[in-house]
C-alpha cells in the first residue's frame, strides 16, 4: 500500500469532516494510505502571506520538513493548503537564501527541510497515482443519470505542472465519469468562489457565488462536486444569503468529490458524511443511488 503524509488542514478538523473521512476511506479502498502528519500546523491560509511572507513560508515549511523526515510526499485536500505547500516547496528549492532563513528558524523545532519531497492535491492522488481505470474497476454503485458539475475553483490548477492545462483541464471530469455519473459542461468551473472576499466585500462575494450557482442551474445540474473546503462552504452555506440578497431560490447540493466516489464505491452514505450537509442531498440519492453498500 502506497503511503503519503496527509495534511488535513484546519477546515477538515471540524467544518469539512466529511471531506476528511471520505478522502481517507476512499483512498484506503484503492490501496493508498493517507498517514496524518503528526503535530501539523495551520498553513497560514491566504491572508498570512500578506502579513509576513517569510514567516508564512516558514509556517508551511515546518509541515514539509516533518513530511520529509518521514520520507513521504505531502498530500493536502484543501486547494489553499495545497497551493501554499506547493509554492513553498518550489521556492525553497529555487532560492538558497530563502532556504537558509527558513531552516534557521526550523532549527528551534529540531527540523530541517532539504526539498526532497513533492506536494500533491488529494485529487491528484486519485487521478495520477491511482488512475481512472483502477477507480472504474472499484465502482459497485455507478451514479448513472446523476448530473454532476465538477467545480475546480481558482487555485487547484494554478500551480502549472505535470503538463496540466490550467485554462482547460479535464481530469476532474474524467474522475466524475469514472463514477458512472454524467458530467455537465460547467462554464464557470474555474471561476473563483469569492472565499477571500466574504468578510471584506460581502456583496461582491455573494454575487460571485450567485454566478456559480446560476450557471449550475442553467446546466440542469443535480449536484456540484468540489475539491476544496473553502469552495464548498461558500457555495453551500451562503445560499440563503444569496437568495435574500438577489431574490433567487437556490437549493443546490454541494458535495466533495470524495463523497460521491465513496458512494459509487459502495460505502454507506453516513461513512462519507452524507447527511451532514446544509442543503440536503437525500432526494438526489434516493433517485440515483443503488442500495448496495459495504
Amino acid at each position: 500500500m502506497k503511503k503519503f503524509a496527509y495534511f488535513p488542514g484546519c477546515s477538515l478538523e471540524k467544518l469539512a469532516q466529511s471531506y476528511n473521512n471520505s478522502s481517507v476511506e476512499t483512498t484506503r479502498l484503492l490501496g493508498v494510505e493517507l498517514q496524518e502528519l503528526e503535530d501539523w500546523n495551520c498553513c497560514g491560509a491566504t491572508t498570512y502571506f500578506h502579513v509576513d511572507q517569510l514567516l508564512a513560508y516558514t509556517l508551511v515549511a515546518r509541515n514539509l520538513a516533518m513530511a520529509e523526515k518521514e520520507g513521504l510526499d505531502l498530500v493536502a485536500p484543501c486547494s489553499a493548503c495545497y497551493k501554499n505547500a506547493y509554492f513553498t516547496n518550489k521556492y525553497i528549492k529555487e532560492d538558497p537564501d530563502l532556504a537558509e532563513h527558513i531552516n534557521y528558524a526550523l532549527e528551534e523545532d529540531d527540523l530541517q527541510f532539504n526539498g526532497t519531497i513533492n506536494v500533491h492535491h488529494v485529487i491528484e492522488i486519485f487521478v495520477n497515482e491511482i488512475g481512472v481505470e483502477k477507480i472504474k474497476s472499484k465502482i459497485t454503485n455507478p451514479l448513472e443519470g446523476l448530473r454532476v458539475a465538477p467545480y475546480y475553483g481558482c487555485q487547484i490548477v494554478r500551480p502549472k505542472h505535470n503538463g496540466t492545462d490550467a485554462e482547460n483541464p479535464h481530469f476532474f471530469e474524467e474522475l466524475v465519469s469514472a463514477m458512472g455519473a454524467d458530467t455537465v459542461d460547467y462554464p464557470e468551473r474555474l471561476r473563483c468562489c469569492g472565499a477571500s472576499l466574504i468578510m471584506t466585500s460581502r456583496h461582491a462575494a455573494l454575487n460571485m457565488v450567485r454566478t456559480l450557482l446560476q450557471s449550475a442551474v442553467d446546466c440542469e445540474t443535480n449536484v456540484i462536486a468540489t475539491a476544496c473546503p473553502l469552495c464548498q462552504v461558500n457555495l453551500e452555506c451562503y445560499q440563503p444569503q444569496v437568495n435574500e440578497e438577489f431574490g433567487t431560490n437556490f437549493n443546490m447540493p454541494v458535495l466533495y468529490f470524495t463523497q460521491l466516489l465513496g458512494l459509487a464505491m459502495g460505502l454507506p452514505p453516513k461513512k462519507v458524511g452524507i447527511g451532514s450537509e446544509l442543503v440536503s442531498a437525500a432526494p438526489i440519492f434516493d433517485k440515483y443511488l443503488k442500495r448496495t453498500v459495504r
